[in-house]
């Protein structure tokens, strides 16, 4: 049984079956990802012994909209709970509004008066150049000029050449939801333009995409201003972000984006699509309405690769021709606050209302 049948059932099962022993119970259900759904048929009903199928299959409750007899546990969550978040403002308004809802639309405007959505946090105990165990050098937001010595140390980790040129990274999963096409071009964009490029992904859950980014490994293995690591390795990351000057993100999708986020913290200015969390959090140096401090990134909209060159071109020739005001946007990003420290507020203030209820 998948995660997501796991935990969706919680506020159904308590509900429906544990209701007595367990009274007045509120359950506040917050979902990742709309597109992992665990729909599957009635054999899970009584394997959790709630039974009933004609009465779960109901489309008011667990029955999946577009498949006959099917079973969604997400929808369950979400009828069944006291309160429903995801996991960013703008996530939430393409789940109610767009596509981003993978089918749960009508249902999420059927309970929209107990939904919002939250925008995660980063752990900074864990991603915080001041306190990094796996940093060459540790910085602050007052020394960032220190950053450049993790650079060098991740060129010596890489066997990157030893040059005066910007370094363009990408962390995260091989996936297709991440954008991949334009990751692709952004490498070869980015060594076109004299830049150099490190990745560091895993793509085991896609053969194809794998199997690409093996392949391009192997035809850049001797390329000095090139680095493909396929797996992931926690103090690589760390060190990537700390030694990377800008991070590219061009997903397709993203609930929340917690990529650049960390980046940011890292003094790594981001490059996004503007899609999810990442409208919440990156705000356009030159065509933001957001305040000159404010401003920590570069975005684009669309998913071609003209639309990532739109950006990336604007980043790189930042850090080129104007390095004093590159370093003001990397000072901003290590000086936004996208830590546990709002988002646990939001969370505490829904708890205290659901319970009061």
């Amino acid at each position: 049984m998948s995660f997501t049948v796991t935990t969706g059932l919680v506020p159904v099962l308590l509900r429906e079956q544990f209701s007595a022993a367990m009274p007045d119970q509120k359950v506040c259900y917050t979902i990742h990802n709309f597109r992992h759904q665990g729909t599957s048929d009635e054999h899970t009903l009584w394997a959790t012994q709630l039974g009933r199928p004609e009465h779960f299959l109901d489309a008011d409750r667990l029955g999946d909209d577009f498949r006959y007899r099917g079973l969604n546990p997400m929808k369950g969550g979400v009828v069944y709970s006291s309160f429903v978040t995801t996991v960013s403002p703008n996530y939430a308004d393409e789940a109610l509004y767009g596509d981003s809802s993978s089918g749960l639309g009508r249902t999420l405007k059927e309970h929209q008066e107990k939904f919002r959505g939250v925008l995660n946090g980063v752990d900074y105990d864990v991603w915080n150049p001041e306190t990094d165990p796996f940093l060459a050098v540790r910085y602050t937001a007052g020394t960032i000029e220190d950053k450049a010595r993790n650079t060098q140390a991740m060129r010596d980790r890489f066997w990157l050449r030893k040059t005066h040129s910007p370094v363009v990274a990408y962390v995260g999963r091989l996936d297709e939801q991440k954008g991949m096409h334009l990751v692709h071009h952004a490498l070869f964009y980015t060594l076109a333009n004299g830049g150099q490029f490190v990745l560091i992904g895993d793509a085991h859950h896609h053969d194809s995409i794998n199997a690409h980014f093996w392949h391009l490994k192997d035809y850049l293995n001797d390329n000095p201003d090139c680095h493909l690591e396929i797996g992931y390795r926690e103090e690589l990351a760390h060190l990537i972000y700390a030694g990377a000057d800008l991070l590219v993100v061009p997903s397709m999708f993203e609930p929340c984006g917690l990529a650049p986020l960390i980046g940011m913290r890292y003094g790594t200015v981001p490059v996004v699509r503007a899609t999810g969390g990442m409208i919440d959090t990156v705000f356009d140096r030159d065509n933001s309405g957001h305040l000159p401090a404010e401003r920590n990134g570069f975005v684009f909209h669309h998913t071609d690769n003209q639309a990532i060159e739109s950006a990336l071109s604007r980043a790189l020739r930042l850090w080129s021709t104007s390095p004093r005001e590159f370093r003001k946007l990397a000072t901003n990003c290590m000086r936004a606050d996208y830590s546990w420290a709002r988002p646990g507020h939001d969370y505490l203030e829904i708890y205290e209302d659901i319970r009061g209820k």
